[in-house]
């Protein structure tokens, strides 16, 4: 049986469909209807949103087609706000691992697309994933999400083979404590697998929801091109009890207003299905040049930075307790400007060529890059930033570890209690940062952020805790979680 194959006895799972959840002509209905909303109706889903509830679709169609400059600096007043109710101060840091840009897809965006002559293609052996993590390490990363090419030399024996090696790779006081996996879409009994093994989070990026442009970005006879095998791929990561899963889509392929509706009903579909659980993370990557690629230059969606702030904030408010992911796509200005309106997870000092930990100059590697990375910041520089807009940089895994995923993360999430352990765990983790891997700027920075947090903490158990725990790894002690 070939890699084209292998998964035809499962894509007739989806074939045999009348339809998806996703119906592009409702969600436009939606958005036309929402057209002429008042500030009354907009302020009503606005009160709706601060009570940290998910909103319907209709109701994002309102947030999303409000032209009111008002409400919408209301709106991001209030996504920064329940934000931070939610989940506390703190961002959490990680880097992508690309471990191969070799793919048998060829989408018109994308710069590892099989046509694409432009491209150095490699993947990377056991022994040249533990340099790169170990590069990693030493640069103080402890969250990686590795990232696969679709390809028969990284079929799930290989991915599988590739977690093992990062978990077991350590470097001095370092070691990289969670692996999220971005890959192709996989069936149950290979997504069982990836449970055995450990993974954090399973993330697959349905790219576009408008079935007729998913169609024109994934020619035919690619595995990708199957709209529906990919659309479900989180419901056969549930059904293998990988119970962290996170969604996404690539802005600027369609409509951004629609991409949007999209994600919501992915969530809905899903929290629906498995009892309440619905993304752990959403994503909303902007599509950037890439070497050889024409369409990536000028797409006819592009996202513009206003309507990026919208996109945020609107994500925030409709799904309150998600993670959202804001990548090094976006240069530092935009980062700084949209970091306030909701988002829970950034990467930092990221390298996305093929090797490039060991090998890139100023984080650079064109021609073994999906795309132009727009933050080529190190870790360390966007730390210290970080620290001094008034947030935690956090490197906390203890969710995975002690098992807050699943359907006990959507309940604490859901409740707003979750910032009971990300803010500790957030301190904690910076601490362990501070004195392992931080240049001195960095340190005063932290440390100073750090007093400041304590001495504004109510005298009681936690703040104790927190106290004797800094203490602890003063003294030597890493990896303490709540």
């Amino acid at each position: 049986m070939n890699f084209y194959d292998k998964y035809q006895a499962e894509f007739r799972e989806y074939d045999a469909m009348t339809r998806d959840f996703i119906d592009d002509d409702k969600i436009w209905d939606q958005l036309h209807k929402a057209a002429n909303s008042s500030k009354t109706a907009v302020r009503k889903v606005l009160a709706k949103a601060e009570r940290k509830v998910r909103l319907d679709p209709e109701e994002m169609a309102i947030l999303i087609q409000n032209q009111d400059q008002g409400t919408i600096e209301e709106m991001y007043a209030l996504a920064n706000k329940v934000k931070r109710e939610v989940y506390g101060d703190r961002i959490v840091f990680f880097a992508p691992l690309y471990i191969s840009n070799k793919c048998a897809n060829n989408c018109r965006y994308c710069g590892f697309r099989r046509e694409n002559k432009l491209v150095e293609r490699r993947t990377l052996t056991l022994e040249e994933i533990a340099d790169e993590v170990k590069t990693m390490i030493s640069e103080g990363q402890k969250r990686t999400v590795l990232v696969y090419g679709e390809s028969p030399e990284t079929g799930i024996d290989f991915i599988c083979d590739s977690v093992r090696q990062v978990y077991r790779t350590k470097w001095g006081n370092g070691e990289i404590r969670r692996a999220n996996i971005n890959c192709a879409p996989l069936s149950r009994a290979e997504l069982a697998k990836l449970k055995e093994v450990g993974i954090g989070t399973f993330q697959v990026f349905q790219e576009t929801y408008h079935h007729q442009t998913y169609r024109e970005m994934h020619p035919a006879g690619t595995i990708k091109s199957h709209y529906r095998w990919r659309l479900y791929a989180q419901d056969r990561a549930l059904d293998a009890g990988l119970d962290d899963v996170a969604i996404g889509a690539l802005f600027g392929l369609y409509d951004w207003r629609f991409e949007l509706m999209g994600l919501l009903y992915h969530t809905i579909h899903l929290e629906e299905k498995y009892n309440g659980v619905g993304p752990h993370t959403i994503s909303f990557p902007r599509i950037e040049p890439a070497i050889g690629t024409p369409f990536s230059v000028r797409p006819k969606y592009a996202v513009s930075d206003a309507e990026f702030k919208k996109i945020v904030a609107i994500m925030r408010l409709a799904v309150p307790y998600a993670g959202l992911i804001l990548t090094a796509r976006e240069k530092p200005e935009v980062r700084r400007e949209v970091l306030p309106l909701g988002v829970t997870q950034i990467d930092a000092g990221t390298r996305i060529g093929v090797g490039g930990y060991r090998q890139a100059a100023g984080n650079m590697l064109p021609a073994k890059e999906q795309f132009q990375l727009g933050d080529t910041r190190s870790l360390d520089q966007v730390v210290y930033e970080t620290c001094l807009m008034g947030n935690f940089p956090s490197f906390c895994t203890a969710c995975y570890r002690v098992g807050r995923t699943g359907e006990d993360f959507m309940a604490v999430a859901k409740s707003s209690f979750v910032h009971n352990f990300c803010m500790p765990n957030a301190i904690l983790t910076l601490k362990e940062y501070l004195l392992d891997f931080a240049s001195e700027e960095t340190r005063k920075a932290g440390d100073r952020a750090i007093q400041q947090y304590v001495d504004q903490m109510a005298e009681g158990k936690r703040k104790d805790f927190l106290r004797q725990a800094l203490a602890r790894l003063e003294q030597g002690e890493r990896d303490i979680r709540v």
